[in-house]
């Protein structure tokens, strides 16, 4: 098949493909008129590289499941290499994933102290002659 066809199945674009081409990710084949050519086994490369980086995967990272999938392997995870980025990757989520538990308790707490100002603001208006409560954004009585 030729690239235009490579890119409408795969979902992407001839520049990606080209691109692609260039990093080494996908095989420069050319026919005897000088066209690219592809077959099933590019579209699976593709579909390979498509889906590590829709999980996140970096562009450098789908190598070694390009690669094994080159050597004829039926999955591209199946190779050491690929197990060892995966590793990564799964290092590098725990590591975000406690990052953001720690910002979405700072958050919380930021809520929970917000939350009782305002009720202790409220509580107050409503004792008569209390204060008015000033909104902090518009400067103004609520």
């Amino acid at each position: 098949m030729r690239i235009g066809e490579l890119a409408a199945r795969a979902g992407t674009t001839t520049r990606t493909l080209r691109y692609y081409e260039s990093r080494g990710l996908l095989p420069a084949r050319r026919s005897g008129n000088g066209y690219r050519t592809y077959d099933e086994s590019d579209l699976r490369l593709l579909r390979q590289i498509r889906t590590l980086q829709d999980f996140g995967f970096g562009l450098e990272e789908t190598r070694p499941f390009v690669e094994c999938l080159r050597a004829g392997h039926p999955e591209g995870d199946s190779c050491p290499a690929s197990l060892q980025v995966y590793r990564r990757k799964l290092d590098e989520l725990d590591t975000l994933i406690a990052e953001l538990g720690a910002v979405r308790e700072t958050v919380g707490r930021q809520l929970a102290r917000a939350e009782a100002a305002s009720a202790a603001l409220a509580a107050e208006a409503a004792v008569p002659g209390g204060p008015e409560p000033e909104c902090e954004l518009g400067g103004g009585p609520r």
